[in-house]
């Protein structure tokens, strides 16, 4: 196994990383009332002394009042909220780290198993949680227009704060993916439509607005999916052209990078070739793209939660695909979350020491 390429550094705009991996988003919820705790910077900084490239924060909420649907998850508004971020940034950058915020808006939610409720009802595009299921409310165009400067907002502060680029959660089923999804979003106005890039609009004020916000030297990232948690072989676009027509629209608005969640990175994306996700993004695209899915573990993500433990996987696949080009950057999720030391170790030639990934790992910070 040749890491060199792995570990090339990688420069756009305000980034200027050291190897070429990125700490994927991962919700951990343990930042009570929204507040980042020291804990949390603790547990970021480690990953940055870790040798990580980038690390993108957990999601961490728009100023809307039904955009998160849990008391722990972080909040990028509010004074308390940031002055926490602002210690989250400043430990990552001593120990010599880049790091951007993933911000975020949940849409319309289930209820947290908690019982904690928000102070408004959910919002999305029209009211649905799941197909054919009603839940919240559909946001009116001044809702839409306020979320968007949200968004902006949060963006602008990111980047006051220090922050060296900035994710957009648009991917897993929440508030700009249900924009994307025909069926909960079947507005008949101009944010919805009978084709994926006219359902596209939000997103594309979202970045447009974000872009206006961080000036045009500034990281951005979105983060997307084609599968929903309702449905992990669902697919927004079904084929090339149709994945063309979706995503261009994004990148012409202000997206520096795409993050291309799957949930096995070796998987392909459509019939007739291997290349996945983020293979097919940046080719259709031209930008950079970030892939993720069950790096360097035998199992995925959501086995977790039924008992199924992952053991450390090899890295051969990954590199192969990484040396053709077919993608820029590597999300790592679970094994980071679970060893600060992963990066290291990899680089290091430590394999042995690498850990695997139970469901245990999500109860504590590390």
């Amino acid at each position: 196994m040749n890491i060199n390429s792995l570990f090339q550094p990688f420069k756009l705009k305000t980034l200027n990383m050291k190897n070429r991996i990125v700490m994927a988003p991962m919700t951990r919820s343990f930042s009570p009332d929204g507040v980042p705790t020291l804990d949390v910077a603790d547990y970021y900084r480690k990953r940055a002394a870790g040798d990580v490239g980038l690390i993108l924060s957990e999601g961490t909420v728009i100023d809307r009042p039904s955009s998160s649907n849990d008391a722990n998850i972080p909040h990028f508004y509010g004074e308390h909220a940031l002055a926490g971020w602002q210690k989250v940034i400043d430990g990552v950058h001593g120990a010599h780290g880049q790091m951007g915020p993933q911000i975020w808006h949940m849409g319309i939610m289930a209820d947290h198993h908690s019982g904690w409720i928000p102070p408004a009802p959910f919002e999305g595009p029209s009211g649905f949680v799941n197909p054919g299921e009603k839940k919240g409310q559909a946001m009116t165009e001044r809702d839409i227009t306020e979320a968007i400067l949200a968004y902006g907002r949060a963006a602008a502060d990111a980047k006051r704060l220090g922050f060296d680029c900035v994710e957009i959660h648009g991917a897993h089923g929440y508030l700009i993916d249900q924009f994307f999804w025909n069926e909960l979003n079947q507005r008949t106005d101009q944010y919805g439509g009978a084709t994926l890039p006219e359902r596209s609009r939000f997103g594309i004020e979202v970045i447009k607005e974000v872009r206006r916000q961080v000036g045009n030297d500034f990281a951005v990232i979105i983060r997307l999916s084609q599968f929903k948690p309702q449905d992990y072989n669902y697919k927004l676009a079904k084929t090339p052209i149709e994945m063309e027509a979706w995503l261009n629209p994004l990148v012409n608005a202000g997206v520096d990078i795409l993050h291309c969640s799957q949930r096995r990175f070796w998987e392909p994306e459509f019939e007739g070739s291997d290349l996945n996700f983020a293979g097919w993004a940046k080719k259709l695209t031209g930008a950079a793209t970030i892939t993720v899915g069950s790096v360097g573990l035998t199992g995925e993500f959501m086995a977790a939660f039924r008992g199924e433990a992952s053991q450390p996987a090899s890295l051969d696949e990954l590199l192969r695909r990484l040396d053709r080009g077919d993608f820029d950057l590597v999300g790592v999720g679970r094994p980071l979350l679970a060893d600060p030391e992963w990066a290291k170790k990899v680089i290091e030639g430590k394999t042995e020491e690498l850990k695997g990934f139970s469901k245990e790992a999500l109860a504590t910070l590390v």
